[in-house]
């Protein structure tokens, strides 16, 4: 009977720690399983900043909040309320080709071009207007909830910010809503993301009122670089606080971006660099 009893209690420890190994074995994996997540989600940001390429002539009147690129044109939307335009200008000189000037209702925000149209957001009145590029009058509407800030095209589909941590896929046909985006660094979510560029399989976004642009991938949202525009600030001559850094937008034939600020004298075309 003792033999009988010791061999259950050795059956019975045998269990108890078999069970106590899987139940640890399984807390580990856990713990390898977070922690490799967390890992993942760490992307790698790259640091980079600006080279001067070109500086050119910018109106000191045009409080820019879109800025969009080509066939060696620039195309600006202007804000303010009793001043937003949308505007074809020459970039050598900075002459306006072609205006058009909004209803002192409204305040010009985002642009983006979908093939021979010109979109562009008012910041809290909740429409898009649609422009034929070549002569910018306006064609049709878009309506959408909430803020406007920046729109850019990425050749299939919209993406709008509204100065939050989000960013909005939309369909440029009638402008609804597809998808959401939220934009993180380091799982962290990053705001005040403004005026966009799409390029490739990303969206370059400033952030506002910082001297930072960042890279943000389009598929997961996690920002991959961070583009430090401070010399630009210091350059550009602005004379009021509030002429903060926005407008970005890029030439791929030259892979070279145009950046700006509200009310700024200049205009930089400008390469990305390691920092």
């Amino acid at each position: 009977m003792a033999i009988y009893i010791g061999w259950r209690s050795l059956i019975r420890r045998n269990i108890i720690l078999i069970f106590n190994t899987k139940r640890w074995l399984f807390f580990l994996l856990c713990c390898l399983s977070a922690a490799a997540s967390a890992v993942s989600e760490r992307t790698p940001v790259e640091p980079l900043t600006v080279k001067v390429i070109e500086r050119l002539p910018h109106d000191t009147a045009a409080f820019t909040q879109g800025l969009q690129w080509y066939q060696g044109v620039l195309y600006e939307s202007t804000g303010l309320y009793g001043a937003s335009s949308i505007r074809k200008v020459e970039p050598q000189t900075g002459e306006v080709l072609a205006h058009h000037y909004l209803d002192d209702a409204y305040f010009g925000e985002g642009l983006a071009r979908v093939g021979n149209k010109l979109i562009q957001l008012t910041w809290r009145q909740g429409l898009a207007f649609v422009y034929d590029l070549d002569s910018l009058a306006l064609m049709q509407t878009f309506d959408y909830p909430g803020e406007g800030w920046g729109l850019c095209f990425d050749g299939k589909y919209l993406w709008m910010s509204d100065g939050s941590s989000t960013l909005y896929q939309r369909d440029p046909d009638d402008f609804s809503l597809i998808t959401q985006l939220n934009v993180t660094l380091n799982n962290q979510p990053v705001t005040r993301l403004n005026e966009l560029a799409c390029v490739g399989e990303d969206i370059y976004a400033n952030v506002w009122k910082s001297s930072r642009l960042v890279r943000i991938n389009k598929a997961t949202g996690r920002i991959n670089a961070e583009i430090d525009a401070s010399a630009l600030v210091k350059e550009s001559g602005r004379r009021h606080p509030e002429s903060v850094l926005n407008g970005i937008t890029y030439d791929e034939q030259e892979q070279v971006f145009y950046l700006t600020g509200k009310r700024w004298p200049k205009i930089f075309k400008v390469q990305l660099q390691e920092r």
